[in-house]
């Protein structure tokens, strides 16, 4: 990082075991990500739903880290969590000091992300939803956005996780959804503490 950079903004990508969170990091990320995955062994069997996320073989067990330099003085950080239940607990921690987050979702598994958006929703954090293409059937979005019980607020898009340029657009659309947010005064209420650039 350039020593003139004095600004930083913390961004947490969120959602269900499985739905790219650790990718998208990877894959927008300008350093070499800190990540904590671990191998998965047959003692979380019991405890890890794998069914749907057949050929997964490690897991994050505490947090991916990436940063992203907007320029001179601005950097981004980006904070990626873990997305068993067994973690949760980890996820008002990281949410503290964020200017908003990323729910990642699969739509095959879409009941997985409520836990996320009822989270966010809680600590006031403005969030967009990113539905991750695995190659299935592509569900419309406005059966993603009654299935998510969604604002009408709150953007959704579409993603490839592992595309760098697609998870680019997704954290463009945050910041300019932050943004607007800040901006407008009625929706400041609740909002963390942030100045915006």
């Amino acid at each position: 990082m350039g020593a003139s950079a004095d600004q930083g903004f913390k961004i947490v990508v969120v959602g269900g075991f499985g739905v790219g969170k650790t990718t998208l990091v990877r894959s927008v990320s300008e350093i070499r990500p800190l990540n904590t995955e671990e191998t998965m062994t047959q003692a979380g069997e019991a405890i890890d739903d794998t069914a749907q996320v057949r050929g997964k073989s490690a897991t994050t067990v505490a947090f991916d880290f990436g940063r992203i330099t907007l320029d001179a003085r601005n950097v981004l950080y980006l904070f990626g969590a873990p997305g068993q239940e067994r973690f949760w607990f980890l996820w008002d921690r990281l949410f503290t000091g964020t200017l908003g987050a990323v729910v990642l979702v699969d739509t095959r598994r879409i009941d997985d992300s409520w836990y996320a958006i009822d989270r966010l929703e809680h600590h006031g954090t403005p969030f967009i939803v990113a539905c991750n293409d695995f190659g299935g059937p592509v569900r419309a979005g406005a059966d993603v956005r009654e299935a998510l019980d969604l604002d009408p607020q709150v953007p959704l898009v579409d993603c490839d996780a592992r595309s760098r340029e697609s998870g680019k657009q997704v954290l463009i659309t945050l910041v300019q959804h932050v943004k607007n947010r800040y901006a407008d005064p009625s929706a400041r209420a609740g909002l963390p503490r942030q100045e915006f650039v």
